[in-house]
């Protein structure tokens, strides 16, 4: 892993202002996390010949599927050159690792990403990577390629502070949002209540905050950030009733990209970036202990 990370002052983190409940977490671009940058020696032909990582080392260039509709994960807001979030330092991680600036907006477009395109995103070249709140399943891995999980976490329930509910048994038969293509949808339904797909997450938000529907659902980390949007109108209830994996996403025909993508991760998680990335972004949230890496996925033959 050839790169370095700078630190700025702790007070500037990321997300703080969002998850205070300001309201607006699209403010800030992302200074007050670690300022990774590219290694002083380091060389893009390092990369096997032919493998896509030589390949966009030597281009200098990379598109990066993420989310920006997200606090704490992956947010961009209108006046931000960057999107920022957990998700997105990962990404920079890896990006650097090419010997790309990842804070370089004309050597990496950070595409905006839903749960609907990640797989068409990558199977038709769009992005290199997806990095999107990406739940690695077998279904999904017969399309895609996943690495990981750098993460894990599981899904909750997002009401208004008023409601009476408490868990995603008290929804049975009643209408709980989640964002189209994605694996809470899935849960969802298996838990009994009705599911109903929607663009966004920051749509389903906008639908418990008016009244449309009673709550929305998906992970924990995900819905902590969207409820201090509302400044105290949302809460976030119940336990864990699912488990995420998340993983990075890359085209199946570039199975090379796998132990790369495992590598970085293990050196972050060796040498503090992971947890540095974590702290400064999902970690500002109140009472939220920076947890132990998880293990990382074998890659697939």
């Amino acid at each position: 892993m050839r790169l370095k990370k700078l630190y700025v002052a702790a007070g500037a983190l990321v997300l703080v202002g969002a998850l205070a409940g300001c309201g607006d977490a699209g403010d800030d671009d992302g200074g007050g996390a670690p300022d990774v940058e590219v290694a002083e020696d380091c060389d893009p032909g390092e990369f096997e010949d032919g493998s896509r990582m030589a390949e966009l080392a030597e281009a200098g260039e990379i598109n990066v599927g993420v989310r920006f509709d997200q606090p704490g994960l992956g947010f961009k807001g209108g006046t931000d050159d960057l999107p920022a979030g957990f998700d997105v330092e990962i990404a920079k991680l890896l990006v650097a690792d090419l010997c790309i600036d990842p804070e370089d907006t004309e050597a990496v477009n950070y595409e905006e990403t839903i749960s609907d395109n990640r797989e068409p995103y990558l199977t038709s070249g769009r992005v290199d990577l997806v990095l999107a709140s990406y739940s690695i399943t077998d279904e999904r891995r017969q399309e895609v390629g996943q690495a990981g999980p750098y993460f894990i976490t599981g899904q909750q329930v997002l009401v208004k502070s008023d409601s009476d509910v408490e868990s995603i048994a008290d929804l049975e038969g009643e209408e709980v949002c989640a964002a189209s293509g994605s694996t809470s949808l899935e849960n969802i339904t298996a838990e009994g209540a009705v599911g109903v797909p929607a663009d966004t997450y920051s749509i389903c938000a906008e639908q418990v905050a008016d009244g449309s529907v009673p709550a929305m659902s998906t992970d924990g980390s995900i819905l902590l950030g969207l409820a201090a949007q509302y400044d105290g109108e949302l809460k976030v209830v119940g336990e864990e009733f699912s488990e995420e994996r998340i993983g990075v996403g890359y085209s199946k025909d570039r199975p090379e990209m796998c132990e790369w993508i495992n590598d970085v991760i293990t050196a972050a998680y060796d040498d503090g970036s992971w947890a540095d990335a974590f702290e400064a972004t999902l970690g500002t949230n109140e009472g939220v202990e920076t947890p132990e890496p998880p293990e990382l996925d074998d890659c697939q033959a």
